[in-house]
């Protein structure tokens, strides 16, 4: 199934059909959630959409890879829900070959992301060396199946007359398993490079950073070329951060993510989507 939902000045909402990223992106495999789109442009590029769940199992990772969809309307609101299966994770694989095996090689590169997300001073030389051993190893992101057995059902409500989006998560009995979920709230770089917020912080391309926990009670991602502005708040029990990276051909998003630890059985949100011009 595939769905799209018109906004307001050329703009609308997809989901199904079209979920997997762009091939030439390594995340190309992954499922996404709403995506933004202006008139032929999709603003997405490598960002994997609004309400999208990833699952930390200690250092591990565990992203979509299946999605079933449903959908509802009433007039301008918008029903769909979208079960995602929680069954792929990342690996490395030099360029035409096989994935790479080795636990100590793994073990580094998710020590790397934990040392990434707790220690800001360190993340510009953190990046660079990744970046720089990737290109030197000729190493590319890939994902395989994995058999976690875990989903979780987001509902999308959307109201196509103002472009606000409730998002409700639900995922009962992850907790025993799981040690965090991140809810994923992104779209393109180059087309959303910059930041704002309602603490009064202004922020453009390389300033916002790769992961930075939001204090504001309400924050925002700006396109000036479209004129388009995506903002949401802060959630009880959740960490909010920002992020934008934007590397050569691999790596092009904006956007923001709930962390959750343990995840909930429930959580939801709006996403507000506004236009600027």
């Amino acid at each position: 199934m595939e769905l799209s939902i018109p906004l307001a000045g050329g703009f609308s909402l997809t989901i199904g059909g079209q979920s997997c990223g762009p091939s030439r992106y390594p995340t190309g495999r992954l499922q996404r959630g709403l995506l933004l789109v202006h008139g032929t442009n999709d603003l997405a590029e490598e960002g994997v959409g609004f309400g999208v769940p990833i699952l930390k199992r200690g250092a591990q990772t565990i992203f979509p890879g299946g999605l079933e969809l449903t959908c509802q309307r009433r007039g301008a609101v918008w029903e769909v829900t979208a079960t995602f299966a929680m069954d792929f994770v990342e690996r490395l694989a030099r360029a035409g070959g096989d994935h790479l095996r080795s636990r100590l090689l793994y073990g580094a590169r998710d020590a790397l992301a934990v040392l990434h997300r707790r220690a800001p001073v360190l993340r510009g030389p953190l990046t660079a060396t990744s970046n720089a051993l990737r290109c030197a190893c000729g190493w590319v992101t890939t994902f395989e199946k994995a058999d976690t057995g875990a989903s979780v059902r987001v509902t999308y409500t959307v109201d196509s007359l103002n472009g606000s989006i409730g998002v409700a998560v639900d995922a009962p009995g992850l907790a025993a398993g799981f040690s965090e979920m991140v809810i994923m709230n992104e779209l393109g770089a180059r087309h959303f490079d910059r930041y704002r917020d309602s603490d009064g912080t202004r922020l453009v391309g390389k300033q916002i950073g790769t992961w930075d926990e939001v204090t504001a009670a309400e924050a925002s991602f700006v396109s000036q070329t479209h004129g388009v502005a995506f903002s949401l708040g802060q959630i009880q029990g959740a960490r909010l951060y920002r992020g934008r990276e934007l590397v050569g051909s691999r790596l092009a998003w904006s956007g923001f993510g709930y962390s959750l630890s343990p995840p909930p059985a429930t959580v939801s949100y709006d996403v507000r989507i506004v236009r600027t011009a």
